[in-house]
């Protein structure tokens, strides 16, 4: 899967870097987030729940930042397998550039999965990382300064309305996530399921885009 994106930040480029960059606004930014913690200059743990179709999963493990360039962007890098639940890898490229009156933030996800998670069927994945994408960068937005972040003008309307209202023709089960670059562990461990993290990548992975983080 890849997935590409810009939004304008209404925040100096300084103060969103920081932002992308601080456990506590990562964890309030991606929905399903129970906690992100910083072990490195360079690497995150974290850990979320999150149901994807039907398959509910634990989240947990690392995610490694590469290609560190304060205050203009990085890498975000990792892989996990969860057994029965599949398996998930990738990455996402973020940079930040000045724009008028904010900072314009720019990601690229590449993700690949395996197992259930890779049966469940490309329009959950779809509908459910463009809208927890935008859920994202609307908190994260929030959290960095500014009010809500606004898709990037150079997007097309048509990118716009995906990630505002979904995949059009696919399903609004926004229950379902995309999946993390990070182990899972399977239903019976993970107990109930809760809307996932973004880091998406980050989401993001700002990631998607941090759990999400790693995109997918």
């Amino acid at each position: 899967m890849e997935m590409s994106g810009e939004y304008k930040i209404p925040a100096p480029r300084e103060e969103v870097w920081a932002a992308l960059n601080d456990p506590e606004v990562l964890q309030k930014s991606i929905p399903g987030a129970e906690s992100v913690t910083k072990t490195a200059d360079d690497e995150f743990e974290a850990v979320a729940k999150a149901k994807v179709g039907p398959v509910s999963a634990r989240f947990k493990g690392k995610v490694k930042l590469t290609d560190i360039d304060p205050p203009n962007g990085y890498t975000i890098s990792g892989e996990g397998n969860g057994g029965a639940a599949g398996f998930a890898k990738g990455s996402a490229k973020v940079t930040l550039t000045e724009a008028d009156g904010g900072t314009l933030l720019a990601y690229t996800v590449n993700a690949q999965v395996g197992g259930k998670l890779a049966q469940i069927g490309q329009r959950f994945i779809d509908s459910t990382a463009s809208r927890m994408s935008q859920e994202f960068f609307d908190n994260f937005s929030q959290l960095a300064g500014g009010s809500r972040v606004e898709p990037a003008a150079s997007e097309t309307p048509e990118l716009i309305n995906e990630m505002e209202h979904g995949i059009p023709g696919k399903s609004p089960d926004y229950d379902a996530i995309s999946p993390t670059g990070v182990p899972m562990m399977p239903d019976e461990e993970a107990g109930m399921s809760l809307s996932p993290w973004v880091w998406g990548p980050l989401v993001i992975i700002a990631l998607i885009l941090l759990l999400w983080f790693i995109g997918f």
